[in-house]
């Protein structure tokens, strides 16, 4: 009760982001084009910002930029990656094996004995599927549910920064948008029952392991920090062709040394000194005879 609830709470949030939305695309050109201007301006700000603090090669290495890129916006994503001829051919299959090879084919993915990310993402899908089919999606429900978590797959995958916040925020908004009728924004494709369903499973099954999932499929990244002090001269080095002062300084450093150790010498040896010294004392004071006291001997005469 508590989560259809919550999920009433969400669907009627989500209403009212998208009727601002659609009000927002009825306001004059004019102000499109100013948001438009403005947005480009912020666009080659932050460009030019990320590319001064990032590497020259950071079109190479994808790793190299210090933020994550921008998640697109949350679209309906019906037919995107598996079309109704491809939902057919993996319809007709008659056992998980046939319907993984099918789908290793559909999605481009090379052989899973050789490739673990391709084994990794041919497994994600495939059950995936079997979930559609014990839920008893239809054609368009199952490729939406597959685009869905393409997409979110995609988002986990495009940088190797912690993103988990920002990719379960587009998840949901992604979700929503096929769940409720405000065409052309969304579209009422899952009934309120699946949609739960469909959230707790990939909750369950990716976001549990989102971690896992992005150390697989993105690179490492390794920070090499350097410090600077503000106001401080940098150390001199000195050059290769003075022998001469290196050498005085390595002869300045041999002498401060030795002088250390002698002190040190001298410290042990005055402190072994002492310790016989009390030892020696101790030794004489046990070797000495028990003398009783003169009181106690004469009652034992008498």
């Amino acid at each position: 009760m508590i989560r259809r609830k919550s999920s009433q709470f969400q669907g009627l949030k989500m209403q009212s982001e998208l009727e601002q939305h659609y009000e927002l695309r009825r306001e004059p050109k004019k102000d499109l084009r100013s948001l438009d201007e403005s947005a480009t301006r912020m666009g080659t700000g932050v460009h030019t910002e990320s590319g001064t603090v990032a590497s020259v090669n950071a079109d190479e290495d994808p790793a190299a930029n210090l933020f994550p890129p921008p998640l697109p916006q949350p679209r309906i994503c019906i037919w995107k990656y598996l079309d109704i001829h491809s939902m057919h051919r993996l319809e007709k299959t008659a056992n998980v094996e046939e319907m993984r090879e099918v789908l290793a084919e559909l999605l481009g993915l090379g052989s899973p004995a050789q490739s673990l990310r391709d084994a990794i993402t041919l497994d994600l899908f495939s059950h995936a599927l079997i979930f559609c089919r014990q839920q008893g999606f239809s054609l368009e429900q199952t490729s939406t549910a597959c685009a869905l978590l393409q997409d979110l797959h995609k988002a986990c995958i495009a940088t190797p920064l912690g993103n988990v916040e920002e990719c379960y925020r587009y998840f949901t908004s992604v979700l929503f948008c096929h769940g409720i009728r405000r065409p052309p924004f969304s579209i009422n494709l899952f009934k309120e029952e699946q949609l739960l369903a469909l959230a707790d499973y990939v909750v369950n099954t990716y976001f549990r392991h989102f971690k896992l999932y992005k150390y697989v499929f993105t690179p490492q990244v390794r920070l090499d920090l350097s410090l600077t002090y503000v106001g401080l001269q940098a150390p001199k080095l000195w050059p290769k062709d003075e022998t001469g002062q290196v050498s005085v300084l390595r002869a300045y450093i041999k002498t401060q040394m030795n002088k250390e150790l002698e002190q040190l010498q001298q410290l042990v040896e005055e402190r072994l000194k002492a310790s016989e010294e009390r030892l020696g004392s101790k030794l004489t004071a046990l070797e000495r005879p028990l003398q009783l006291p003169p009181g106690k001997g004469k009652n034992k005469t008498k």
